[in-house]
């Protein structure tokens, strides 16, 4: 997922001409210093600033309907009070997932107390691989509160769907890998969509934008 921020067009100040009266100039000055103080004063009014992509209002990844290695039917309902990253893969993964997994885990732990309030979850794009077993094998490796959940074949293509992540198999000789989306989603406690974290970007910057979430979500 390719994602480009454009960063907002350079605003140019107008000064006050030289040759203005000096009371002009005066009044120009306590206007700039009365916007300023008003900009302050509305501090919390002004729009939260993330490190990831602020899809906040988006009308896709909306829920989902997945079973967890004990068997349970689990939906974002479960995890209500908690922010939630997910996380789509396979746990035959080289590079992406083990990446990702191990970020998550930094981000819990750079998040001190706060990090219990949120819940990784891994949701496998290879489940005729991935039994219940092995996911749980693999995501409690990287941390035990981790959850893997998955689906059947039509089940994990229609939530892969919902949640506009591409994967696809692809043959290895008498076997096969899985190309796939390498971004997690974010979900603030009240369950509401809120960011697209980058592969690339660091633990820090990722558990600075949890950090604004839970905040406003206390």
């Amino acid at each position: 997922m390719n994602q480009t921020n454009h960063p907002p067009p350079a605003s140019r100040a107008a000064s006050p001409s030289a040759r203005a009266p000096l009371h002009r100039r005066a009044l120009l000055l306590a206007g700039g210093n009365l916007a300023a103080l008003l900009l302050v004063g509305c501090d919390k009014a002004l729009p939260t600033s993330f490190n990831g992509v602020d899809i906040t209002g988006a009308n896709y990844a909306q829920d989902f309907r997945l079973t967890d290695p004990d068997g349970r039917e689990r939906t974002l309902a479960d995890y209500k009070g908690k922010a939630v990253m997910i996380f789509f893969g396979f746990t035959q993964c080289p590079d992406v997932c083990p990446t990702a997994l191990v970020r998550a885990a930094e981000i819990r732990r750079l998040l001190g107390t706060d990090g219990e309030r949120l819940q990784v979850i891994f949701v496998t794009v290879d489940p005729e691989r991935d039994s219940p077993v092995v996911l749980k094998a693999y995501t409690q490796a990287f941390d035990p509160s981790f959850i893997g959940l998955y689906g059947d074949l039509q089940k994990t293509s229609e939530t892969a769907k919902d949640f506009k992540v591409f994967y696809k198999k692809v043959p290895t000789g008498s076997s096969y890998t899985m190309d796939h989306s390498a971004f997690s989603y974010v979900f603030d406690p009240k369950g509401k969509i809120r960011l697209v974290l980058r592969h690339e970007q660091s633990a820090e910057e990722c558990a600075q934008d949890l950090r604004q979430i839970l905040k406003t979500s206390a």
